[in-house]
């Protein structure tokens, strides 16, 4: 039986790099992706790494930058990068015989006896560029752990000359390589660089003297059972080629479901919270029918900005079981608003405010209760249905074509932009997804 060979392939710099496939202006200029209500940083091309410019750093504090040194700020585009996401998973897939997307822009490969597996990846990361306009790198190791560490210097051989062998740029395969030669690699990688030892376990390694991956590797698994956690005991025998991981093609439920959102402008009435917590209950209610689950309880939070010193501070949440775990957007949604109206306080700018769905679990199991002489399941069958056409309608004619009436705000002109929707100033246009912002060619 071949013994395993994990691949991780994942897009350099994805924002970024979506943003330059359709913009080439953009092409060697510092470019920064911010998050909801162009708050921070959440993205950098290599030039605005080379700034100085850290991710999570505030728009604020970088914003001198435009002038200075031709930063280009841009407001996140997730439908796009979404979009873009998929068709490089799709090209991605035929790489290996199995594929777990791990995050918008990484995925796991099975390449266990795939014969010339390198060269079959360096074909396939130039059909990604050729494809689609995004700068790929993989890395393949006998274990998860290892093909995470492998595309790390696979990309650093790229980016950073004289970091590692420049031939392993691109594309790295630790498991064609001897023990001698993994050592070599793995004692220039500093132990912080391994998946799953966060900064501070970093910090305790470092002061146990333990400073580099071959450091890591060589550790007894049973002494750092007992010093740190099964977790990293099991990263010390990944790193030493057994594969604890496996490749999950079919990713388990979520156990939480949050949306939550800060607000683009100071929200003070209790009108506008509810148009808020309705949205946010709806998109909950929809993403938890989308992996087919029920939610027995209903989490609803508000609270200021502690940003704000001058404000007056509150923050609060309170938490409401439903009589039967449901999906339905009307049971959340009425719940959400019952939790906020019991939590709201007047007086406050409120900055941010959400809803998470509790106690999840599979439809298929239903929850049975005595006769109290009404229809709540009955109601509960039917508004299912109802859900169905809802989220069919919201499929073929757009997120938003239908929703609740709490979601309008009363006396507001319906043309009118929402204080509490996130601000998406620097937005560029969804390219791929909208008829109406396709490219226009002009000759």
């Amino acid at each position: 039986m071949a013994p395993p060979v994990f691949a991780l392939l994942d897009g350099n710099n994805f924002y970024a790099s979506c943003e330059r496939v359709f913009d080439p202006q953009l092409v060697g200029r510092p470019v920064v992706v911010l998050s909801n209500n162009d708050g921070c940083a959440i993205a950098r091309s290599e030039e605005a790494k080379a700034l100085g410019i850290k991710m999570g750093a505030p728009w604020f504090k970088i914003r001198h930058l435009e002038a200075e040194a031709d930063l280009i700020a841009l407001s996140a585009n997730f439908e796009l990068y979404g979009d873009m996401s998929h068709r490089m998973m799709t090209m991605a897939e035929t790489l290996g015989c199995g594929q777990e997307v791990y995050s918008i822009d990484e995925c796991f490969l099975d390449m266990t006896g795939i014969p010339g597996a390198t060269e079959r990846a360096r074909r396939k990361q130039a059909e990604i560029q050729r494809g689609i306009g995004i700068a790929t790198c993989i890395g393949m190791g006998s274990s998860k752990t290892l093909a995470k560490l492998a595309n790390h210097i696979a990309k650093s051989a790229d980016r950073k000359p004289g970091s590692y062998p420049v031939q392993l740029g691109k594309v790295c395969n630790l498991a064609e390589m001897t023990d001698r030669q993994r050592d070599w690699l793995f004692k220039r990688t500093e132990v912080g660089e391994v998946w799953g030892v966060g900064p501070r376990i970093a910090r305790q390694l470092q002061a146990g003297g333990v400073h580099t991956v071959l450091d890591l590797k060589r550790l007894d698994p049973a002494t750092v059972k007992r010093s740190w956690s099964v977790v990293l005991e099991r990263t010390v025998r990944e790193l030493n080629g057994i594969a604890c991981l496996e490749l999950d093609d079919q990713p388990a439920p979520k156990q939480e479901i949050a949306c939550t959102r800060s607000f683009g402008e100071k929200v003070t009435e209790l009108v506008e919270l509810r148009q808020a917590v309705t949205e946010f209950a709806s998109r909950a209610a929809q993403k938890l029918r989308g992996q087919g689950s029920l939610a027995g309880a209903v989490l609803v939070f508000v609270r200021t900005s502690p940003f704000r010193p001058n404000d007056a501070q509150y923050a609060r949440s309170i938490t409401l079981p439903l009589r039967l775990p449901s999906s339905d957007t009307l049971r959340i949604t009425d719940a959400a608003l019952r939790g906020l109206q019991a939590i709201f306080r007047p007086g406050f700018n409120y900055a941010k405010a959400g809803v998470m769905l509790l106690d999840l679990q599979t439809k298929t199991a239903g929850q049975q209760e005595l006769d109290l002489g009404d229809d709540a399941r009955e109601t509960e069958v039917r508004n299912g249905r109802l859900m169905a056409a809802l989220d069919a309608l919201n499929d073929r004619y757009g997120k938003g074509t239908l929703k609740l009436g709490s979601a309008l705000v009363e006396g507001r002109d319906a043309g009118q932009r929402s204080r509490w929707v996130m601000k998406q100033e620097r937005r560029t246009p969804r390219y791929t997804t909208r008829v109406g912002e396709l490219v226009v060619l002009r000759g």
